[in-house]
């Protein structure tokens, strides 16, 4: 039987990571003790496409989702997962049945009462056809069934053991809405003021391309051991403005007309670290690096000669030092360099070889050239599409396809074009097979979700189009094993596999996050293992 680690302990590290700020702070903000009261706004770079926790997709959006819901586990510094809406769980000998029993004590912010019906319900949810297919696929795929074996008890049986079982319940997508909203919210899917939680705050007002306003919950008082304090959020209020421009969070921050910005790109840092009056945190984030993915499904990346080359004809580091100044961490793997599953051993075995580029493209009968310097072949040029969906974009990702689509023209001779296209044009692209690059980064706290999803044959945003059973044998032994050793072989063992041997990806950068904000402000931080900003719970403002 698996047991929840000590509350003590858990709370006493939660603490010192409350005092740290973050993964690295910079600046002398000090905004005292915890006080209550106040109103905040903070500026955020990302709008959300959805406000149902269920639909997750955007890791910038999750310091808002743990405002107004919560899961039944939260995860500590180490990884380890601790309670939050459950108080423990017990996991049996075989790996196929996890007991979860539930705090008696919750309530939804509509007045439902948190049971274990309120956990079936959510669940089920995923069952219906069409609703979040990617989690049904993945962390679901194994559950048999979920059985209530009384209102603070619940039960997740599972065909065969899948460990990703607990990375779904501690994660947004595992986050519990009330039944009675899931049941009457007009718009499921985009979620909004309908939907009700058990979180801290709750979403009362969202104004489409502007802002979205959460008052506190008077009533709650659930947290989490590693919360840091418990009962209400200090805050009243907490206003978060949607400003894409970084120049734009950084001029209202330094204006005051907001207290906290996240998204602050190296170009900007020094307006925030010469100020004494500000203070900047980084936070590294888990799961999978921002990665180009290559289509294999069709030419030119069903020759694995080209894959090699486009990677060769990438400087990455030059690519990122001009796009970033140094504060990017180059990715070498599928999975982030903070995962326990990083294979350490890949770094600085590929890219930034032109000469080798260019020998590889000669082999493949790319030897030709038209009028601007492209490679063709058959009279067809090397032209190989990307498609980004305007949504997703972060971290100026569309500054740095800029950036590769330079490198490879010059030093290959490689037609890259770039797209930015509105979400409903990206995925039809991507449906129709019509692009020959996936970018693509997530924020899994398991590694191993984020690898399902992207590498098996049948994973909802496999978007290689390769397919191999020995891969797939890998991934579902990864999934399945409770033990890390067999796990972290098996990773290992994807990674090399993927990268080393069949070079379908070129791994970019670690994504990462930053916060700026000034010295009235205090407890803003980061999540324990996940790196993205933490909610607004802990936030206070000095008086």
């Amino acid at each position: 039987m698996r047991r929840t680690r000590p509350a003590a302990a858990v709370l006493a590290l939660a603490l010192a990571l409350t005092a740290a700020c973050s993964s690295g702070t910079t600046g002398a903000a000090d905004a005292g003790q915890p006080v209550s009261g106040g109103s905040l706004t903070w500026a955020i770079e990302t709008e959300p496409i959805t406000f149902n926790p269920h639909q997750y997709a955007q890791a910038k959006a999750r310091l808002l989702v743990w405002n107004s819901f919560e899961a039944l586990l939260t995860h500590d510094a180490q990884g380890g997962y601790v309670p939050w809406l459950a108080t423990g769980y017990e996991v049996s000998p075989d790996g196929k049945t996890y007991t979860f029993k539930l705090r008696t004590d919750v309530t939804f912010s509509d007045g439902t009462k948190f049971d274990a019906a309120a956990v079936k319900a959510n669940v089920d949810q995923f069952q219906v056809e069409g609703y979040n297919p990617q989690v049904l696929a993945v962390q679901l795929r194994n559950l048999a069934s979920v059985e209530v074996a009384d209102a603070s008890t619940v039960v997740f049986k599972l065909t065969q053991p899948d460990v990703l079982l607990l990375d779904f319940l501690s994660s947004p997508q595992g986050a519990q809405v009330s039944p009675k909203s899931l049941k009457e919210a007009r718009n499921l899917k985009a979620g909004g003021p309908e939907l009700a939680g058990t979180g801290p705050f709750i979403l009362d007002r969202y104004t489409a391309g502007q802002e979205v306003h959460f008052t506190r919950n008077p009533a709650y008082n659930w947290a989490p051991a590693t919360a840091g304090h418990s009962g209400p959020a200090y805050l009243d209020e907490v206003t978060y403005r949607f400003l894409k421009e970084s120049s734009v969070r950084v001029g209202a921050l330094t204006s005051g007309q907001v207290q906290v910005i996240e998204g602050v790109p190296a170009t900007d840092e020094a307006l925030i670290t010469a100020n004494k009056q500000l203070t900047l945190g980084r936070g590294l984030n888990s799961g999978s690096a921002f990665s180009y993915y290559f289509n294999t499904a069709h030419a030119p990346f069903d020759d694995i000669r080209v894959r090699r080359a486009f990677r060769e004809a990438v400087d990455v580091d030059a690519v990122l030092t001009g796009v970033y100044r140094g504060s990017a961490t180059r990715a070498w793997s599928v999975i982030g360099p903070t995962s326990p599953f990083y294979d350490k051993t890949l770094e600085k075995t590929y890219g930034g070889d032109a000469a080798e580029a260019n020998r590889l493209l000669d082999e493949a009968g790319w030897s030709a050239r038209d009028a601007e310097g492209f490679r063709t072949k058959d009279g067809k040029r090397l032209t190989v599409r990307l498609v980004q969906s305007a949504p997703f974009i972060r971290d100026r990702r569309d500054v740095l396809a800029q950036a590769v689509q330079a490198q490879v023209k010059q030093s290959a001779g490689i037609d890259l074009t770039v797209t930015v296209a509105d979400q409903g044009t990206a995925a039809k692209a991507l449906a129709d097979g019509a692009y020959e690059v996936f970018e693509n980064s997530r924020a899994d706290t398991d590694a191993g979700a984020a690898l399902s999803l992207l590498l098996t044959s049948t994973g909802s945003i496999n978007r290689t189009g390769f397919k191999d059973a020995g891969l797939d044998r890998l991934l579902q032994d990864g999934q399945a094993s409770t033990d890390q050793a067999k796990r972290l072989a098996a990773y290992q063992q994807v990674q090399k596999l993927v990268i080393t041997d069949q070079a379908l990806i070129l791994p970019l950068y670690a994504p990462a996050d930053q916060i700026a904000f000034g010295n009235t402000v205090g407890g803003v931080g980061f999540e324990p293992t996940a790196g993205v900003p933490g909610s607004a719970y802990n936030v206070w403002l000095s008086k």
